[in-house]
Protein backbone atom coordinates (compact mmCIF):
# COMPACT_ATOMS: atom_id res chain seq x y z
CA UNK A 1 0.00 0.00 0.00
CA UNK A 2 1.12 3.46 -0.85
CA UNK A 3 -1.37 5.92 -0.59
CA UNK A 4 -2.36 9.15 0.76
CA UNK A 5 -5.63 9.69 2.32
CA UNK A 6 -7.16 12.23 -0.18
CA UNK A 7 -6.49 13.89 -3.74
CA UNK A 8 -8.05 17.01 -3.03
CA UNK A 9 -10.09 16.12 -5.99
CA UNK A 10 -13.33 16.40 -7.27
CA UNK A 11 -16.37 14.93 -9.96
CA UNK A 12 -17.21 17.94 -11.39
CA UNK A 13 -19.58 16.56 -13.76
CA UNK A 14 -20.79 13.29 -15.17
CA UNK A 15 -21.78 12.48 -18.84
CA UNK A 16 -23.00 9.55 -20.70
CA UNK A 17 -23.50 9.09 -24.68
CA UNK A 18 -25.71 7.37 -26.84
CA UNK A 19 -24.26 5.72 -30.70
CA UNK A 20 -24.81 8.85 -33.31
CA UNK A 21 -23.52 9.84 -36.27
CA UNK A 22 -20.45 11.86 -35.60
CA UNK A 23 -18.53 14.10 -38.15
CA UNK A 24 -19.07 14.87 -41.67
CA UNK A 25 -18.79 11.17 -42.79
CA UNK A 26 -21.45 10.62 -39.73
CA UNK A 27 -19.26 7.63 -38.62
CA UNK A 28 -21.21 5.53 -35.54
CA UNK A 29 -19.81 7.17 -32.26
CA UNK A 30 -20.61 7.49 -28.72
CA UNK A 31 -18.80 10.58 -28.37
CA UNK A 32 -20.96 13.29 -27.87
CA UNK A 33 -21.98 13.32 -24.13
CA UNK A 34 -24.94 14.59 -21.93
CA UNK A 35 -24.72 15.39 -18.47
CA UNK A 36 -26.20 13.42 -16.08
CA UNK A 37 -27.70 15.51 -12.89
CA UNK A 38 -28.13 12.89 -9.76
CA UNK A 39 -26.50 9.93 -9.07
CA UNK A 40 -25.07 7.04 -11.76
CA UNK A 41 -24.68 3.31 -11.40
CA UNK A 42 -21.31 2.67 -12.42
CA UNK A 43 -20.91 -1.34 -13.04
CA UNK A 44 -18.31 -3.28 -14.39
CA UNK A 45 -18.63 -2.26 -18.01
CA UNK A 46 -18.96 1.23 -17.20
CA UNK A 47 -21.75 4.21 -16.18
CA UNK A 48 -25.63 3.11 -16.67
CA UNK A 49 -26.76 4.49 -20.25
CA UNK A 50 -23.30 4.98 -21.73
CA UNK A 51 -22.36 3.46 -25.51
CA UNK A 52 -19.65 3.02 -27.30
CA UNK A 53 -19.41 2.09 -30.82
CA UNK A 54 -16.11 0.80 -31.14
CA UNK A 55 -15.00 -1.32 -28.53
CA UNK A 56 -11.57 -1.68 -29.70
CA UNK A 57 -10.83 2.17 -29.35
CA UNK A 58 -13.31 3.12 -26.19
CA UNK A 59 -15.11 0.41 -23.31
CA UNK A 60 -14.70 -2.99 -22.12
CA UNK A 61 -13.20 -3.88 -18.89
CA UNK A 62 -9.81 -1.88 -19.20
CA UNK A 63 -11.82 0.96 -20.56
CA UNK A 64 -14.87 1.16 -18.91
CA UNK A 65 -14.77 4.79 -18.00
CA UNK A 66 -12.78 8.01 -19.13
CA UNK A 67 -11.85 10.43 -17.19
CA UNK A 68 -10.46 14.19 -18.18
CA UNK A 69 -9.12 16.96 -16.08
CA UNK A 70 -11.05 20.21 -16.08
CA UNK A 71 -7.68 22.39 -15.91
CA UNK A 72 -6.69 20.95 -19.48
CA UNK A 73 -9.47 23.36 -21.25
CA UNK A 74 -8.29 26.81 -20.95
CA UNK A 75 -5.12 25.12 -22.40
CA UNK A 76 -7.17 23.87 -25.20
CA UNK A 77 -8.65 26.93 -25.64
CA UNK A 78 -5.31 28.62 -25.63
CA UNK A 79 -3.86 26.52 -28.17
CA UNK A 80 -7.11 26.55 -30.51
CA UNK A 81 -8.93 29.64 -30.22
CA UNK A 82 -11.18 29.47 -32.66
CA UNK A 83 -12.34 26.79 -31.21
CA UNK A 84 -12.47 28.03 -28.03
CA UNK A 85 -16.39 27.71 -26.92
CA UNK A 86 -16.58 24.24 -27.85
CA UNK A 87 -14.36 23.29 -25.13
CA UNK A 88 -15.51 22.46 -21.74
CA UNK A 89 -17.11 19.43 -19.51
CA UNK A 90 -17.79 16.78 -21.67
CA UNK A 91 -16.29 17.95 -25.20
CA UNK A 92 -13.38 15.68 -25.05
CA UNK A 93 -16.10 12.76 -24.58
CA UNK A 94 -14.87 11.93 -20.99
CA UNK A 95 -17.36 10.26 -18.51
CA UNK A 96 -16.70 12.02 -15.88
CA UNK A 97 -14.85 15.69 -15.78
CA UNK A 98 -12.72 15.87 -12.58
CA UNK A 99 -11.12 18.81 -10.83
CA UNK A 100 -8.01 19.12 -8.80
CA UNK A 101 -5.36 16.50 -10.38
CA UNK A 102 -4.42 16.19 -14.09
CA UNK A 103 -2.03 13.51 -15.80
CA UNK A 104 0.59 14.46 -13.12
CA UNK A 105 -0.83 13.48 -10.58
CA UNK A 106 -2.49 10.21 -11.40
CA UNK A 107 -0.57 6.90 -11.59
CA UNK A 108 -1.08 3.85 -13.49
CA UNK A 109 -2.69 1.06 -11.08
CA UNK A 110 -3.93 3.88 -8.79
CA UNK A 111 -6.96 2.47 -7.12
CA UNK A 112 -9.40 5.91 -6.43
CA UNK A 113 -12.84 5.81 -4.40
CA UNK A 114 -15.53 7.99 -6.49
CA UNK A 115 -18.39 7.99 -4.50
CA UNK A 116 -19.69 4.15 -3.87
CA UNK A 117 -17.62 2.82 -6.91
CA UNK A 118 -13.89 2.04 -6.46
CA UNK A 119 -11.64 2.83 -9.88
CA UNK A 120 -8.39 2.05 -10.96
CA UNK A 121 -6.22 3.66 -13.39
CA UNK A 122 -5.20 1.84 -16.57
CA UNK A 123 -4.15 3.83 -19.22
CA UNK A 124 -3.91 7.16 -20.58
CA UNK A 125 -5.90 7.88 -23.66
CA UNK A 126 -4.75 6.93 -27.15
CA UNK A 127 -6.70 9.64 -29.35
CA UNK A 128 -7.87 8.46 -33.03
CA UNK A 129 -9.51 10.23 -35.49
CA UNK A 130 -12.90 10.58 -33.54
CA UNK A 131 -11.20 13.44 -31.73
CA UNK A 132 -10.71 15.37 -35.23
CA UNK A 133 -14.22 14.52 -36.20
CA UNK A 134 -15.57 15.74 -32.89
CA UNK A 135 -14.15 19.28 -33.45
CA UNK A 136 -13.69 19.51 -37.59
CA UNK A 137 -10.13 19.41 -36.86
CA UNK A 138 -7.47 16.67 -37.18
CA UNK A 139 -4.73 18.68 -35.16
CA UNK A 140 -6.43 17.95 -31.90
CA UNK A 141 -5.27 14.25 -32.74
CA UNK A 142 -2.29 15.14 -32.83
CA UNK A 143 -1.87 17.40 -29.89
CA UNK A 144 -3.61 15.55 -28.01
CA UNK A 145 -0.47 13.40 -28.30
CA UNK A 146 1.92 15.81 -28.44
CA UNK A 147 1.08 17.26 -25.22
CA UNK A 148 0.00 14.59 -22.72
CA UNK A 149 -3.14 16.16 -22.27
CA UNK A 150 -4.57 12.71 -22.66
CA UNK A 151 -7.09 12.11 -19.23
CA UNK A 152 -7.22 8.76 -18.33
CA UNK A 153 -9.16 5.43 -18.59
CA UNK A 154 -10.72 3.11 -15.17
CA UNK A 155 -11.61 -0.29 -15.18
CA UNK A 156 -14.00 -0.85 -12.37
CA UNK A 157 -12.59 -2.59 -9.29
CA UNK A 158 -16.18 -1.63 -7.16
CA UNK A 159 -19.19 -1.25 -8.54
CA UNK A 160 -21.22 2.20 -7.11
CA UNK A 161 -22.96 5.28 -7.45
CA UNK A 162 -21.23 8.30 -8.26
CA UNK A 163 -22.31 11.52 -8.60
CA UNK A 164 -20.93 15.45 -9.90
CA UNK A 165 -19.54 17.14 -6.19
CA UNK A 166 -18.20 13.32 -5.13
CA UNK A 167 -14.77 13.27 -3.87
CA UNK A 168 -11.91 11.71 -4.62
CA UNK A 169 -10.16 9.20 -2.15
CA UNK A 170 -7.01 7.34 -3.56
CA UNK A 171 -7.16 3.78 -1.94
CA UNK A 172 -3.92 2.05 -3.21
CA UNK A 173 -0.84 3.63 -5.45
CA UNK A 174 1.27 0.60 -6.59
CA UNK A 175 3.19 2.26 -8.87
CA UNK A 176 4.40 5.76 -7.38
CA UNK A 177 7.37 6.80 -10.48
CA UNK A 178 4.61 6.44 -13.06
CA UNK A 179 2.82 9.13 -13.51
CA UNK A 180 0.79 9.01 -16.47
CA UNK A 181 2.73 11.96 -17.75
CA UNK A 182 5.79 10.04 -17.40
CA UNK A 183 4.09 6.98 -19.34
CA UNK A 184 2.62 8.74 -22.06
CA UNK A 185 6.47 10.10 -22.64
CA UNK A 186 7.40 6.70 -22.99
CA UNK A 187 5.17 5.25 -25.13
CA UNK A 188 5.13 8.36 -27.60
CA UNK A 189 9.22 8.05 -27.79
CA UNK A 190 9.93 5.38 -30.61
CA UNK A 191 13.55 4.89 -29.44
CA UNK A 192 12.88 4.57 -25.44
CA UNK A 193 14.84 2.79 -23.00
CA UNK A 194 14.01 -1.52 -23.46
CA UNK A 195 14.65 -2.26 -20.21
CA UNK A 196 12.22 0.56 -19.58
CA UNK A 197 9.64 -0.89 -21.63
CA UNK A 198 10.04 -4.09 -19.99
CA UNK A 199 9.44 -2.22 -16.73
CA UNK A 200 6.54 -1.02 -17.56
CA UNK A 201 5.02 -3.65 -19.39
CA UNK A 202 4.45 -5.55 -15.96
CA UNK A 203 3.36 -2.38 -14.03
CA UNK A 204 0.37 -3.59 -11.87
CA UNK A 205 -3.20 -2.45 -13.11
CA UNK A 206 -1.73 -1.64 -16.69
CA UNK A 207 -3.84 -2.69 -19.21
CA UNK A 208 -3.92 -5.23 -21.88
CA UNK A 209 -3.41 -3.01 -24.71
CA UNK A 210 -1.01 -1.30 -23.39
CA UNK A 211 0.87 -4.53 -21.87
CA UNK A 212 1.27 -6.64 -25.14
CA UNK A 213 2.16 -3.36 -26.96
CA UNK A 214 4.93 -2.77 -24.65
CA UNK A 215 5.97 -5.84 -23.89
CA UNK A 216 6.53 -6.72 -28.37
CA UNK A 217 8.05 -2.95 -28.51
CA UNK A 218 10.86 -4.46 -25.80
CA UNK A 219 11.69 -7.16 -27.78
CA UNK A 220 12.26 -4.91 -31.56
Amino acid sequence: MNASPCFDAAIASVQIGKIAPLGTDAVPSGFVKTGVSGSVMVQELGLDGDQQADLSVHGGIDKAVYAYPASRYPEWSADFPALASRFGPGSMGENLTIVGIDEDDVCIGDSIRHGDAILQVTQPRLPCYKLGLAFNNPKLVRAMTRTGRSGWYYRVQSPGQLAAGATLTLLDRPNPGWSLTRFNLLVRTRDGDTALRHQAAELAGLSVYWRDALRRAATR
